[in-house]
């Protein structure tokens, strides 16, 4: 194991079994919320009376946070025993709302389900696939059964970080989470380590035992147009050649009058892309940066030579009804008297799309929530998640993931 790289294997002591702090049924999971607001600090006290080895904090920040270490200090402090997870965000979700320069936070103590905290760095892009396969030798166990996954938010490849995680695990390992955001920067993010918020890194807890339920629902709302097109020149991301041509000069054609807004305009129409002979749904890529000099044009996953592309679009409407289907796969195996720790993920372009509507697509998941449930998320600069019906996890872009977690 590389000096920089850490895991911690919470015991399996077993908490109290104790009641729903939301019900009366005698649910042994407990969850809640609070939010975190300079100079107000805390909105609801914090329940250090949850701290535990089986106890989960998330908490999802502003970028500028980083500077006030007032929150990440109260934390440390409340739950010393507990796992503290989270990241930098381009916008915090708490309950039905969507809030900046804030830290929503969420805690669940698990009655039955051992927790295991890995985190390693990630030196550049082309550190990520080993990064992968880092964090799944350390998270590895007969009975692991999720992964939450946290990662920097610049200079890595999510897509060979997600590929390599998944495929050094068991094909049954649910896998969920996001690449930090920073308010749609592009520059710099931060993951929290040891209750601390660092750059460069990638945290992932792992959720083991026959207790945990969990469930992923991902969706985009967005639909193809236009002809197939074959990506017939690219370096990782960076997207070269479709049917041999110039990308940025075909792209341009296509979007018209929008063009002479890229790469702003590139949220608007991003590429769904197929890979050859794969039957999974498509995945959605978003145009991050273009280069005139090079006539090529970067996006937030891999855009694999051989693949087809084609562009896409949606509407308001689209993108909010996408949010109803996401949380409906995602509580489809949870008991509707169950309270869950619920955790959206979603893209900063959605956000920037729907302005104003934004709060929508929020309170649709937290409105689909059961009840008594816990829902905190963040926008993202990609999404993670396991596909439809269990096929392979995947870097997303432009979409909307729901993450449950509950017990039986």
């Amino acid at each position: 194991m590389d000096a920089g790289d850490h895991v911690r294997h919470q015991s399996d002591r077993y908490s109290l079994m104790g009641q729903c702090d939301h019900c009366d049924q005698g649910h042994r999971m407990k969850v809640r919320t609070s939010e975190y607001r300079a100079p107000k600090g805390w909105s609801a006290p914090l329940p250090a009376s949850l701290d535990g080895p089986q106890t989960l904090v998330l908490a999802f920040g502003a970028w500028s946070l980083r500077a006030d270490p007032t929150p990440f200090a109260d934390l440390r402090a409340a739950f010393p025993r507990s796992v503290i997870a989270g990241c930098s965000t381009a916008g915090e979700i708490a309950g039905a709302t969507v809030h900046d320069g804030t830290v929503s936070l969420a805690v669940a103590e698990f009655d039955r389900t051992p927790l295991r905290l890995a985190h390693t760095p990630v030196a550049d892009a082309a550190d990520s696939s080993a990064a992968g396969e880092r964090l799944a030798g350390m998270l590895q166990g007969d009975d692991l059964r999720a992964v939450f996954i946290l990662s920097h938010g610049v200079n890595v490849n999510g897509t060979e970080l997600v590929h390599s995680l998944a495929g050094n695990l068991a094909a049954s390992v649910q896998i969920s989470g996001g690449l930090a955001g920073d308010d749609a920067k592009f520059e710099n993010t931060w993951v929290i380590v040891d209750g601390v918020p660092k750059s460069g890194v990638i945290a992932a807890v792992g959720f083991y035992g026959e207790a945990i339920t969990v469930g992923v629902g991902v969706d985009g709302g967005w639909n193809d147009f236009g002809p197939d097109r074959l990506i017939t020149k690219s370096e990782g991301h960076v997207l070269l050649e479709l049917d041999g041509k110039p990308a940025l000069d075909l792209y341009r054609q296509y979007l018209g009058e929008f063009a002479k807004d890229l790469p702003g305009s590139g949220l608007l129409f991003p590429l769904s892309i197929r890979r050859p002979g794969d039957k999974a749904p498509a995945l959605v890529r978003t145009l991050l940066g273009i280069d005139e000099a090079r006539r090529a044009m970067t996006f937030g996953g891999d855009m694999p030579e051989g693949a087809t592309a084609r562009l896409m679009r949606t509407t308001n409407e689209q993108l909010v009804n996408s949010a109803v289907v996401a949380i409906g796969r995602a509580t489809r195996r949870l008991p509707a008297d169950h309270p869950a720790l619920v955790v959206s993920v979603s893209c900063v372009g959605r956000r920037l799309l729907l302005g104003e509507r934004t709060d929508e697509e929020v309170e649709t998941i937290y409105e689909g929530s059961p009840a008594g449930s816990a829902h905190v998320g963040f926008y993202s600069n990609g999404e993670i998640a396991s596909g439809v019906d269990g096929s392979p996890a995947e870097l997303h872009n432009q979409t909307i993931t729901v993450t449950t977690f509950g017990e039986r």
